[in-house]
């Protein structure tokens, strides 16, 4: 079994969690700790959900792309959504995400 450590952090009203582990993981544990199947992942791979770190045969994860593919799962239960639907709405998830910070950023100057 593969332990997870977690982390939360709290600022001005929003609490952003991730998980955090500088381990690697190969496909099955990965896979284990993520609760689905090696082929379920290698379809996130397959559509860019998850980024190919693989240098050999072998695909290597890390432990941030845990909360990812936790994420991927969550969207594409809830709105029974396809893997190329789940890559746009990580995606767009991101970007406003990251537009966020910068106008917190651009507030607190």
């Amino acid at each position: 079994m593969t332990t997870i450590q977690y982390q939360e952090s709290f600022s001005h009203g929003y609490i952003p969690s991730e998980i955090v582990d500088d381990r690697s993981f190969d496909l099955a544990h990965f896979a284990e700790a993520c609760g689905q199947s090696p082929e379920w992942v290698m379809q996130l791979i397959e559509y860019g959900i998850l980024p190919d770190r693989s240098k050999t045969q072998h695909s290597i994860f890390l432990g941030e792309d845990i909360s990812r593919a936790q994420r991927a799962y969550r969207l594409q239960r809830d709105f029974d959504a396809s893997f190329t639907a789940v890559a746009m709405m990580l995606d767009l998830i991101d970007e406003v995400q990251e537009l966020r910070r910068e106008v917190k950023h651009l507030q607190l100057k």
